[in-house]
């Protein structure tokens, strides 16, 4: 079973910046597909964005395009989440998951239920 921690989060004023990180447990953690996504109290769960394993390229969710964006730097390090210009409407709970895929460059997009393990979750707040 694969365990994903996240890292990062933590009280931000608007206008601040954020990095969050997401590690695998397993170092033969390979091949995954990784998706980031927000819950905010008594919402429901947000898609941010996702990466392929492949780091070629993104997707990020319309309304935090240009703030967000997603990297990693090889298919086994760690995938982050640079938040900036951050605002009180993003505070949340902010989840990694992960896909397996065969295609590299496959992304499963916004649907949580694609995904096959899921982080506990780090909390963003920011303060107005």
């Amino acid at each position: 079973q694969v365990q994903l921690v996240e890292s990062g989060g933590g009280l931000v004023q608007t206008g601040g910046s954020l990095r969050l990180s997401c590690a695998a447990s397993d170092p033969t953690f390979v091949n995954y597909a990784m998706g980031w996504f927000r819950q905010a109290p008594g919402k429901e769960r947000e898609f941010v964005g996702v990466i392929p394993w492949s780091g070629r390229w993104t997707s990020i969710a319309s309304s935090m395009k240009g703030r967000f964006t997603i990297s990693r730097d090889n298919p086994k390090s760690p995938v982050y989440l640079q938040m900036n210009s951050l605002k009180p409407e993003d505070t949340a709970v902010y989840y990694c998951a992960a896909k397996k895929t065969v295609s590299s460059d496959y992304m499963p997009g916004g649907i949580g239920t694609l995904y096959d393990y899921w982080g506990q979750g780090t909390q963003v707040t920011v303060s107005s």
